[in-house]
């Protein structure tokens, strides 16, 4: 893996945001969630769809905190237009563990 510089690493706009609501989201290729995540009154709420079914219920995601890259741009999965890109470590068998903050933090911070 190449090096960047922090100024790189600057350009990746990661904030955290609580997600609002969660729906399921059965027309997706793989077991997915559609998730609306509230970024904070300065960015507001964007959505997503996250593969996460395996180890998260639609009730125990909303209310949690996540880490999400705020400035990609947005693409098209399937019939849904995914804004940000929620973000996750593997399990041993691959299946995403949520990066969310160990203490409540307001919506829209900026990770550095």
């Amino acid at each position: 893996m190449s090096e960047i510089s922090f100024d790189d690493f600057l350009k990746v706009d990661v904030r955290v945001g609580t997600i609002v609501r969660a729906e399921a989201y059965p027309e997706a290729r793989n077991p997915s969630y559609k998730l609306y995540v509230d970024l904070g009154p300065e960015i507001g709420e964007r959505k997503t769809s996250a593969q996460v079914t395996v180890h998260y219920t639609i009730e125990e995601l909303v209310g949690k905190q996540v880490a999400a890259v705020i400035n990609f741009p947005g693409k098209q999965i399937g019939s849904f237009m995914s804004e940000i890109l929620v973000l996750g470590f593997p399990d041993d068998q691959g299946a995403v563990v949520l990066v969310e903050p160990n203490r409540r933090v307001r919506n829209g911070g900026r990770l550095f």
